[in-house]
């Protein structure tokens, strides 16, 4: 796969460690009840993906931003993003750990991508909403917000290796030819 040498037994392993990694930053930047946005340093705003706070000290009145519809399609698009995730780690699971099932990573690799795609509609569309509908200074978008990112990015690198893996059957399985680099005539 890689010139610089890649373990490829070592892929049946690491592919669904890095999924459970994006399953735990998904989850993280989901149930997450500040963290998403915060004004400079949440001193009177910040913002989750489920509400937003406003106030001062220990005086702070909590709003649900599950009034605005762009709020209700973020949700939605992160929560199945997360169900599609959760899915593809479970069959990698059974594809890569339990038994070598070489015909089931392009179907892993095409639920990741379709789950980067809703997850990074889901991460404009809420920045961009956001400041339309919210905007009154300077936000930061903070740890919870990266989370999300985070297992994106994950997976995006994990959809491309389950797509590229079964090209190198031979490799995953051990019956990889040896290569010799010097032969005699």
């Amino acid at each position: 796969m890689f010139r610089c040498g890649i373990a490829y037994p070592r892929c049946r392993w690491i592919l669904p460690l890095l999924l459970l990694f994006a399953v735990i930053f998904d989850i993280i930047a989901i149930a997450a009840q500040s963290g998403w946005v915060e004004d400079e340093n949440a001193k009177s705003h910040y913002a989750s993906m489920w509400e937003q706070c406003r106030g001062r000290n220990d005086n702070w009145t909590c709003k649900s931003l599950m009034e605005y519809s762009w709020a209700q399609a973020v949700a939605a698009l992160m929560i199945i993003g997360l169900i599609i995730l959760i899915v593809a780690f479970i069959i990698s699971c059974v594809a890569l750990c339990c038994t070598l099932n070489i015909p089931l990573l392009p179907f892993i690799g095409l639920l990741l991508i379709v789950a980067v795609i809703l997850q990074i509609i889901a991460l404009i569309i809420y920045p961009v909403k956001f400041n339309e509908s919210i905007f009154e200074g300077h936000y930061d978008y903070t740890w919870a917000y990266g989370f999300g990112w985070g297992a994106t990015i994950l997976m995006m690198g994990c959809g491309i290796l389950f797509c590229c893996l079964p090209n190198y059957e031979d490799y995953l399985t051990g019956l990889e030819k040896t290569k010799y680099i010097y032969t005699s005539s």
